[in-house]
């Protein structure tokens, strides 16, 4: 019996510290539910058959997270995050694929080190009436199509203070696959200015050798978002240049975006514009050479769940390859103008 009450309390004092450590500060149980019912269609390209209309379910990055904190004394804290994403429709999404990491918080700013969106894909969440999701989100047409969207692994980001309403973020990716010939690895800022109802963002990224055609490619991004009333406008323009392995590719990509948000007690009517020219990340001349069209409404019934409505339309050129932000079940063939309906729900707890 003495022997049962000795391992018992040595196992006690094994386990209480780590109990301990995670009573020392506020952890959150968090999480977003968001689903979305689409039909989509395709007409006939110049190489392509019409793709008749279809129904689909699409996931708009539902998640489940835990996040942190352990006030360390004199200003520091320590944080986390763990970060999953889950569909409610179908059981194939990787474990922790989101926002996930590990930093130290003072008066002089954050660090945080992990897998985490990258500033430059941030900085437009405040403009982009769609948040980046559904098949409105500037993904479709903007951030080259998708390509300057990203959360990268292996990361360090820091995290500046707010001056006066100017905040600063910087991103470095480190070169893990680094061999003899290639030295593959991501940088990224934003700044960002936010004071009453204005926001404005200036942000740049680059990708170095991010495939056997370019050495490098980088993205310069500037845009605002100006609320008077119920009435929200905004706007934003991006330019994408890639080197080419014998030089400077001159099929470079402009991008720019326009919307505006029209709010009435629990309503919101919104409309939103996007026009791009030049090459997509494949390389072919005029591949984003295309412009969309949304008009969504949304109904508020609380601060944790909404209810949307979305049509939009996508016309590309000749060559042009752009689609929906979420195109993983709706291939476009070139020159194939598309569109869709969309009406879905989001709780988040």
């Amino acid at each position: 019996m003495n022997k049962k009450l000795i391992a018992l309390a040595v196992l006690g004092a094994c386990v209480a510290p780590a109990a301990m450590a995670q009573t020392t500060g506020p952890v959150t149980l968090y999480g977003r539910v968001y689903e979305t019912v689409v039909s989509v269609k395709a007409d006939a390209g110049p190489t392509s058959d019409a793709l008749d209309r279809r129904t689909r379910i699409d996931d708009q990055a539902s998640l489940l997270g835990v996040r942190g904190t352990e006030d360390l004394g004199s200003g520091l804290k320590a944080f986390f995050q763990l970060e999953t994403a889950f569909k409610a429709d179908q059981n194939d999404s990787s474990f922790a694929a989101r926002n996930s990491g590990i930093g130290l918080e003072g008066g002089w700013g954050s660090f945080v080190i992990g897998r985490w969106d990258t500033p430059y894909k941030v900085s437009t969440y405040p403009i982009d009436v769609f948040g980046d999701l559904t098949m409105a989100g500037i993904s479709g047409v903007g951030h080259d199509q998708g390509n300057f969207d990203r959360r990268d692994q292996n990361m360090i980001q820091y995290w500046s203070p707010n001056f006066a309403g100017f905040q600063l973020k910087a991103m470095w990716q480190a070169n893990e696959a680094k061999s003899a010939t290639s030295n593959p690895h991501d940088s990224s800022a934003n700044l960002t200015y936010t004071r009453g109802p204005l926001y404005a963002m200036l942000a740049y990224e680059d990708h170095k050798d991010p495939s056997a055609a370019y050495t490098k490619e980088k993205a310069w991004s500037g845009g605002a978002a100006y609320s008077f009333g119920p009435i929200k406008v905004g706007g934003e323009y991006e330019q994408i240049s890639r080197d080419a392995a014998n030089g400077n590719d001159p099929d470079d990509r402009k991008e720019w975006l326009a919307n505006v948000t029209w709010t009435f007690g629990n309503n919101q009517l919104m409309y939103q514009h996007q026009d791009s020219k030049g090459a997509s990340t494949a390389g072919t001349k005029d591949s984003g050479l295309c412009k969309s069209d949304t008009i969504g409404y949304k109904y508020i019934f609380s601060k944790r769940t909404f209810f949307i409505a979305e049509y939009m339309r996508t016309d590309n050129k000749e060559a042009g390859t752009c689609s929906f932000a979420t195109t993983a079940t709706f291939p476009v063939k070139p020159g194939q103008d598309v569109q869709a309906a969309a009406i879905g729900l989001q709780h988040v707890f």
